[in-house]
């Protein structure tokens, strides 16, 4: 009973959303190509993303009514097999792209969409340049390096007062793909007008996200003498670069990253255990407390049965929008019809959401703004919010404590 009644909250919610004049969905389905690395050196974090997929079909004919097939394909952490096979999903009759949670791959299925005149909604790719292109059938849900970088940068500042800790430098480490280079150039850009921050950085040192070895990265970084870390990575080489650190017993106050995945999915913490303490993270996230977050929680649970959607947060949250986005503008739209659901899409209008910030609303660009980003520790190995205050489920530690002590 309470789990109808929780989806039936939920529905009205849904229901109210988009243009006042809504039409009864069509019996057909809503074809979804879904793009998302489920193999390479993203393998685990596109896994992740699937999971939301996997669930969308069933909650998603719950709370909108409509009926969605999904086709899914894995870009193998390849742009070109990101290209590729959304020119299939295409060729097979997909209505709507969605992925692809990689920068480069989201650009690459982009041009595609682009080109073949089929929407496509970006769940997770931060790469500002984008929705830069006049792009008429592209669409994001997610902040831009720059905003992510603002945001981020500025719950620093936040970290270091609610501490009372003035660090002075910090070393400066990120991956050279597409991702790593939009948020160094928004920080190079940014970081320096933020005079309230107390800290410069003193180096800056670019490395593979495939890389097997970051010894000499590590080595340099920690001949620098930063206070702290501040880390653009990814899943697999922050579990690389955290081993690394401890094997050379470097222990700085603290790695923080201003924005970036890696150090709050379930595989860092599964592969690394207690080191996986303390390492801070402001990144977008769930709202704990709304109503879609709870209907999501329960289908999660209902398909992990030893998993907890905390691990999964932003991953499952903004790609569960993403198909959410698509749903509301086919029901709307009442048509699978490439031009009706892209102007459906651009109209989109969803003030009840899962994520953190504002409503889902498109501008010129096909850009939601407003997405917000709470500082996120690793505490008892698991993510925990401990800021901003009002939504903080704990009080944040900084200088953290030797990874001994952990």
């Amino acid at each position: 009973m309470q789990t109808r009644r929780r989806f039936g909250i939920a529905m009205a919610s849904v229901a109210a959303i988009g243009s006042p004049t809504l039409v009864r969905a069509q019996a057909r389905k809503l074809k979804v190509g879904v793009l998302l690395p489920l193999s390479g050196v993203q393998g685990f974090i596109g896994q992740s993303c699937q999971k939301a997929v996997d669930l969308a079909p069933a909650v998603l004919k719950q709370l909108a009514g409509v009926e969605i097939e999904v086709m899914g394909a894995d870009t193998e952490t390849n742009v070109d097999v990101a290209r590729t096979r959304a020119e299939r999903l295409i060729q097979e009759g997909a209505n709507v792209l969605v992925g692809a949670f990689d920068s480069g791959a989201s650009s690459a299925i982009a041009q595609v969409a682009e080109q073949r005149g089929v929407p496509f909604v970006i769940n997770i790719a931060a790469a500002p340049q984008i929705t830069e292109q006049g792009y008429k059938y592209v669409f994001r849900n997610f902040p831009t390096a720059p905003e992510l970088v603002t945001n981020g940068l500025a719950l620093i500042g936040d970290l270091f007062q609610a501490t009372s800790t003035v660090p002075r430098t910090a070393v400066y480490m990120h991956v050279n793909d597409t991702f790593g280079q939009a948020n160094t150039r928004a920080i190079n850009a940014i970081l320096p007008r933020l005079t309230q921050l107390p800290f410069k950085v003193v180096d800056q040192i670019a490395y593979d996200p495939a890389a097997r070895d970051l010894s000499v990265e590590v080595s340099r970084a920690r001949a620098t003498k930063a206070d702290f870390v501040l880390l653009v990575s990814r899943l697999n080489d922050a579990i690389l670069l955290r081993r690394e650190m401890v094997k050379q017993r470097w222990h700085p106050m603290g790695v923080v990253s201003p924005g970036s995945p890696g150090m709050y999915e379930k595989q860092f913490y599964t592969t690394l255990g207690p080191l996986s303490e303390y390492c801070i993270s402001n990144v977008p996230w769930y709202d704990p407390k709304a109503e879609l977050t709870k209907v999501v929680d329960q289908a999660f649970k209902a398909r992990n049965k030893d998993d907890h959607l905390m691990y999964h947060a932003l991953n499952v949250g903004f790609t569960f929008e993403a198909m959410l986005i698509a749903a509301d503008a086919f029901k709307r739209a009442g048509s699978t019809d490439a031009k009706a659901l892209t102007d459906a899409i651009r109209a989109t209008n969803i003030a009840k959401r899962m994520m953190l910030g504002g409503p889902l609303r498109f501008n010129a660009k096909g850009q939601v703004e407003g997405n917000r980003s709470a500082c996120i520790q690793n505490l008892k190995q698991r993510p925990t919010v401990v800021l901003p205050a009002a939504a903080a489920e704990a009080k944040p530690l900084f200088p953290v404590p030797d990874y001994k002590a952990s």
